[in-house]
């Protein structure tokens, strides 16, 4: 190269470094996205307006929506009353099938009494023969006390006869005793619902032998019905006692049912962050039954500082 051409590549070299400078920047990688809040339970989904946010233009005010908070619970009975079997026998009759609705002291099952009536005779025999000896201890007891006021009688001829009537009488309470106690087991033979409610569970047939504390029937009660759910921690200090709950049920579609927050559990759940909140609903027309599930939108309370 010669030194003229030399020198005319060195003096067009910075333009070149100007060029390369001023040229286009290679494209900056993407910002990455940011991290999604976490995740909530399956059973509790707040509504996407108080997630979401707030409008570009008007006023920054709570909405309806916001101050509201949905969620999914099971409806559960307030009372849930295991029947069981006070006497030993064998089962004569069964009066009500799974899903009969039970009025309290209704029976709803009887056992062979035969046994139990001769149990009751018999202990009516004794109470009878108990009497009248304490009939006949009783009138000497009274005749020595004449007796020996006039010292006509032994001393101890009297306290003889005393003993004789004080024993005649715990005789007597024994008798009687024994006959209630018949007449108890003879009640008892006849099974009859503790509650008003519905039959769950009917676990006996007509013939089966039962033992003492055999569970025959489970009722639950269906009026009031009780609702469960649970809620995120961070509405704890939202959610109070006497608040307005609506549920609906997939059974009765477009039909609402109210509620009231009778019970906000304070401990957490430490594995899903939540806590559990029980509303009562009064259920007077039995439509709603233990089990079913419901979507639940609970008014908020505004949180306490």
């Amino acid at each position: 190269m010669s030194p003229r051409t030399r020198t005319a590549t060195l003096a067009a070299l910075p333009f070149v470094l100007v060029l390369a400078a001023c040229g286009p920047k290679a494209p900056e990688a993407a910002p990455k996205e940011a991290a999604s809040p976490a995740a909530l339970p399956d059973d509790v989904k707040p509504l996407e307006s108080a997630l979401a946010p707030p409008p570009a233009a008007g006023p920054a005010a709570a909405t309806a929506d916001e101050r509201v908070l949905l969620a999914t619970g099971e409806f559960i009975p307030l009372v849930r009353s295991e029947l069981v079997a006070r006497v030993t026998g064998r089962v004569a009759k069964v009066l009500v099938d799974e899903g009969a609705r039970v009025a309290e002291g209704q029976p709803m099952l009887t056992l062979e009494t035969d046994y139990l009536k001769i149990d009751v005779s018999r202990a009516e025999a004794e109470t009878a023969r108990a009497a009248a000896v304490l009939a006949d201890a009783e009138r000497d007891f009274a005749r020595k006390k004449e007796l020996v006021g006039k010292e006509s009688v032994a001393p101890a001829a009297f306290e003889r006869s005393q003993a004789a009537f004080e024993g005649a009488k715990a005789s007597r309470l024994g008798a009687q005793a024994g006959l209630d106690l018949a007449k108890q087991r003879l009640s008892d033979a006849v099974l009859r619902s503790p509650i008003d409610g519905v039959v769950l569970e009917k676990r006996v047939d007509v013939g089966e032998r039962l033992s003492e504390g055999t569970v025959t029937f489970v009722v639950v009660q269906t009026a009031p019905l009780k609702l469960r759910f649970r809620v995120p921690e961070r509405f704890l200090g939202t959610a109070d006692r006497g608040a307005k709950v609506r549920a609906t049920v997939d059974p009765y579609p477009g039909e609402t049912f109210d509620g009231t927050v009778s019970v906000v559990v304070p401990a957490l759940d430490p594995a899903s962050r939540t806590f559990a909140v029980e509303a009562l609903f009064p259920n007077r027309d039995g439509r709603l039954r233990p089990g079913l599930f419901a979507r639940v939108e609970l008014e908020r309370a505004p949180a306490r500082r």
